[in-house]
C-alpha cells in the first residue's frame, strides 16, 4: 500500500474528530455521530483510492453514508477494503467522557473480515504476550500466562473490560486471581489497543464487545505487533443469517488476527475526540483547533503520532 496515503487517512479522521468534538457533553449522540460521518465522507472524496466500505455505519438501507459496500475515494489508485468508525464512542462524546476517537483502517481488497453488526468475544495483548494467551483457555490460565510473559506478579496484571452486566462472571474470576481491573463504559477499540501501547497501564483486554470493532482493532494490533483473538457471539437467528450472508461459514470459529486481517499491507489511523488513554482530544483554539492522531503501517510497524494545528480560516471543505 502506498505509504503516502497515510496522511490522507489522518486528514479524514481529523475532520471527523473536529466535527464531532463540537458536540462533546451536549447529550446528543445522533448529532455527534452524524457530524463525524459527514466530515469523514467528504474527506474520502478527494483521496486517490478505489475503496469499498466493508465495516461502516450499517447496511445500505440503515445508513445514508459510509454504509457497507459503498464505494469511497476518487476511484483511482489501489483497490482497498475500508473499515471505519467515524465516532467510536457516541455515548462517550455525548457525555463528555474519555476515550472517544475517530478511527479508520484499510487493507488490500479482500483482506478484511466482513464482520456483521453483532458481538464478539475477545482477548487482546501487546507484543510481549503474543502467543501466550488463548480465547479458549480459562481466565485464570490467561492471567498467569500474561503475568509470566511480563515478569510481574499476577496481582499487578491489569485487565481492561467493558462495564457490562454480561461480564460479572469474568470480573469475579479476575478478582479471585487478584488481578487489577480497569472498567470502561465504552471505547471498545481503544480498550483493545491499550495493551499494545507503552505506558497505558493495561496488560490485557478481555470480554465481549462489538465484532466490527474487533476487526478494526485487529488492524491496529497487527501494526503494533500485538495480538487479538475473537469469536462471534450473535444474539439471535437474524444476526446468524446476516453473518452467513456476509460470507462467514463457521459462526463458532475462533478467529485469529490473520483471519480478521490477512495482509501486512494494512494501515490504521485514529484521531482523539475526547482525552483518552491513547490520544488527547480535540482542543478548540480562538482561530481553529488542535488535534492528536496516530497512524500506523503493519508492514513496517511504524507508528507516527501527529499533533496538528488547524486554522479554520483555511480548513479544507473537501
Amino acid at each position: 500500500m502506498d505509504r503516502n496515503l497515510a496522511l490522507d487517512f489522518v486528514r479524514a479522521t481529523e475532520a471527523a474528530a473536529i466535527s464531532s468534538a463540537y458536540w462533546m457533553g451536549k447529550g446528543d449522540e445522533k448529532a455527534a455521530d452524524q457530524a463525524a460521518v459527514d466530515a469523514m465522507r467528504k474527506a474520502f472524496s478527494v483521496i486517490d483510492m478505489d475503496g469499498t466500505i466493508v465495516i461502516g455505519e450499517g447496511e445500505r438501507d440503515e445508513a445514508p453514508m459510509l454504509y457497507i459496500s459503498e464505494k469511497v475515494g476518487s476511484g483511482k489508485g489501489l483497490k482497498l477494503d475500508i473499515a471505519v468508525d467515524p465516532l467510536e464512542g457516541t455515548t462517550i462524546t455525548a457525555r463528555g467522557d474519555p476515550n472517544a476517537m475517530s478511527v479508520f483502517a484499510a487493507a488490500p481488497a479482500g483482506c478484511l473480515l466482513n464482520a456483521p453488526d453483532t458481538y464478539m468475544d475477545k482477548i487482546a495483548v501487546g507484543p510481549r504476550c503474543v502467543g501466550a494467551v488463548d480465547l479458549d483457555a480459562s481466565v485464570e490460565e490467561n492471567l498467569h500466562a500474561v503475568a509470566k510473559k511480563l515478569d510481574k506478579p499476577i496481582d499487578e496484571v491489569t485487565v481492561i473490560i467493558l462495564d457490562r452486566d454480561r461480564h460479572k462472571g469474568i470480573i469475579e474470576k479476575i478478582r479471585k486471581c487478584g488481578s487489577r481491573i480497569r472498567l470502561i463504559r465504552d471505547g471498545d477499540i481503544a480498550g483493545a489497543l491499550a495493551p499494545a501501547i507503552e505506558d497505558s497501564g493495561v496488560d490485557v483486554l478481555m470480554g465481549i464487545g462489538g465484532a466490527p470493532e474487533g476487526v478494526i482493532a485487529a488492524v491496529a494490533l497487527k501494526c503494533l505487533g500485538g495480538e487479538i483473538q475473537g469469536r462471534l457471539k450473535p444474539r439471535n437467528e437474524q444476526e446468524i443469517e446476516r453473518a452467513k450472508k456476509m460470507g462467514i461459514k463457521d459462526i463458532n470459529k475462533k478467529l485469529t488476527m490473520n483471519d480478521m486481517v490477512c495482509s501486512e499491507e494494512a494501515m490504521f489511523a485514529a484521531t482523539g475526540v475526547t482525552d483518552g488513554t491513547i490520544l488527547k482530544g480535540v482542543q478548540f483554539l480562538s482561530d481553529g483547533a488542535k488535534t492528536h492522531s496516530i497512524v500506523m503501517r503493519a508492514k513496517t510497524k511504524t507508528v507516527r503520532v501527529i499533533e496538528a494545528r488547524h486554522k479554520f480560516e483555511h480548513f479544507p471543505d473537501y
